[in-house]
């Protein structure tokens, strides 16, 4: 029976020690990736609404209400891209060297 100390790349010939170390990271950090999409995704979608309503400030049409949905947009833009550089940082603290 195996330690708990004992390498896993080592009792498994199969596993390579590239497969595991991506493992690995993707068990200290699950769906990181898909987390990633979805901050890109909601910001381009930010930034095209934010653009839409731009154009709406600037022709004069619907002032009142294009307005709060602007600021609306660039907040969703603001937050997409603050998440997206938390994340990028924590997947630099956990990639780091041990």
């Amino acid at each position: 029976m195996a330690t708990p100390k004992s390498n896993p790349s080592q009792q498994n010939p199969q596993l390579s020690p590239e497969r595991y170390a991506r493992l690995k990271a993707e068990a200290m950090a699950p769906y990181r990736g898909l987390r990633q999409f979805i901050y890109v995704g909601f910001g381009a979608s930010g930034l095209i609404g934010a653009f839409v309503f731009l154009a709406q400030l600037l022709a004069g049409r619907n002032v009142g209400s294009a307005l709060p949905n602007l600021a609306l947009q660039i907040g969703v833009v603001a937050l997409m891209v603050a998440l997206f550089r938390w994340e990028q940082r924590a997947k630099g603290r956990t990639s780091g060297p041990k």
